[in-house]
């Protein structure tokens, strides 16, 4: 399934470089959509993008720009509705309704929009349900040639798949990937009845997003995949129900399957680079790290956010890397700022609700929890501590 990216409307430094990055990375094309930009601007990007790039390029405005750089496509809209004289690239266009979808059999594929709530427009919802959708498939109206835009991540890919969409434009999940509203207190599961460890990881979810945390990531590290999958199941539902973020450990083999909205890597797990070409845009990628040195291989390498630890000495994860502490993480994060590596970072590591302040002033965007939650008398009660302290203080 083609994954198309569309620009933000605004320019900002080093945006060629991150278009050459999302092609790199798994990106079929790229769309420049900058409404009301000047021509000279537009110039100016296209110019910074190598040639190699530019079939996989297509143009919202000035179009004859295409013609001019040899780009690969233009869209047709309100604001230039005629096919540029002399080109012979690829046409596209935008249907808000399934009767438009009849209108345009000479472009080569139609944006459908919005086929979810946004993530990049707020308060701009779906304008279809799944049933209708699906009856349009049945119709005919759905095919290859149709691309399924607004609000669309990589939790979506499998149901755009089979209602017969054949890729997805990302927007706001390209180049807003983590949603710092959910960033905040992340949820990690731990299985802390042993007898039951698939019923007890469940319930743990449950508690951790009844109290208020909106951040999953579902580590299961040593458990065969047939277990994960089958865990992965409630949680990813679980993670739907409450508006949340779902993350597998380590397996990125497994998160479109599931359904995950990305994955986090260890240490010593798949290199950050490597998951993010088999992933593709629209996927978060975390990536655990310990010192400088290790946020920096990651932010070269295109993680969305840093799992930074440990604070302190913890049962939950074996061979532990050396401890921080606070004074750790404010020289880590007084590098960061030095070397204009702009990453968010959550804390990790024996997290307690003491810790939120210090953490706080240390330079930290968030933290994540385990056995806090899950191994407490009363885990709503913990996770609702936690995000009133959090929600107070960061």
């Amino acid at each position: 399934m083609k994954r198309i990216v569309i620009t933000r409307p605004d320019f900002f430094e080093g945006e060629a470089a991150y278009i050459v990055r999302m092609l790199d990375d798994g990106a079929f094309y790229v769309h420049i959509r900058k409404p009301g930009a000047r021509e000279e601007a537009m110039r100016a990007l296209i110019e910074a993008i190598p040639e190699k790039y530019r079939l996989r390029l297509a143009l919202h405005d000035h179009l004859w720009l295409a013609v001019e750089y040899g780009l690969g496509g233009v869209h047709l809209n309100s604001r230039e509705p005629d096919v540029p004289r002399g080109f012979a690239g690829r046409v596209s266009r935008s249907c808000h309704s399934l009767d438009e979808l009849r209108r345009f059999p000479d472009a080569d594929y139609l944006f459908l929009s919005p086929v979810f709530d946004s993530i990049s427009k707020p308060g701009y919802t779906s304008s279809f349900t799944i049933n209708a959708l699906e009856e349009a498939a049945s119709a005919g109206l759905i095919t290859p040639r149709v691309i399924a835009l607004g609000g669309v991540d990589g939790s979506h890919f499998n149901t755009l798949r089979s209602l017969g969409f054949g890729g997805a434009a990302l927007l706001g999940a390209a180049w807003q990937p983590v949603d710092h509203s959910k960033f905040r207190l992340q949820y990690i599961t731990q299985a802390v009845d042993a007898a039951h460890p698939e019923e007890s990881t469940v319930a743990g979810v449950r508690a951790a997003l009844e109290g208020g945390s909106r951040w999953v990531q579902l580590r299961m590290k040593d458990a065969p995949t047939r277990m994960l999958l089958e865990v992965a199941k409630p949680v990813g539902e679980l993670c739907r129900r409450y508006e949340a973020v779902f993350l597998l450990d380590d397996r990125v083999d497994l998160v479109e399957a599931v359904g995950a909205h990305g994955v986090h890597l260890g240490r010593n797990d798949m290199p950050v680079d490597q998951a993010r070409r088999l992933l593709g845009p629209g996927y978060i990628v975390g990536a655990t790290a310990n010192t400088f040195a290790d946020i920096r291989r990651a932010y070269d390498a295109g993680a969305d956010y840093i799992g930074l630890g440990p604070l302190r000495f913890t049962t939950t994860k074996k061979n532990l890397s050396p401890v921080l502490g606070y004074d750790g993480y404010r020289a880590i994060a007084t590098e960061c700022r030095r070397g204009n590596i702009s990453l968010p970072i959550v804390a990790i590591g024996g997290i307690t609700p003491a810790d939120i302040a210090p953490l706080a002033q240390a330079g930290v965007q968030g933290v994540a929890v385990s056995g806090a939650i899950a191994a407490a008398p009363h885990p709503v009660e913990a996770a609702e501590k936690f995000m009133n302290l959090i929600n107070h203080i960061l």
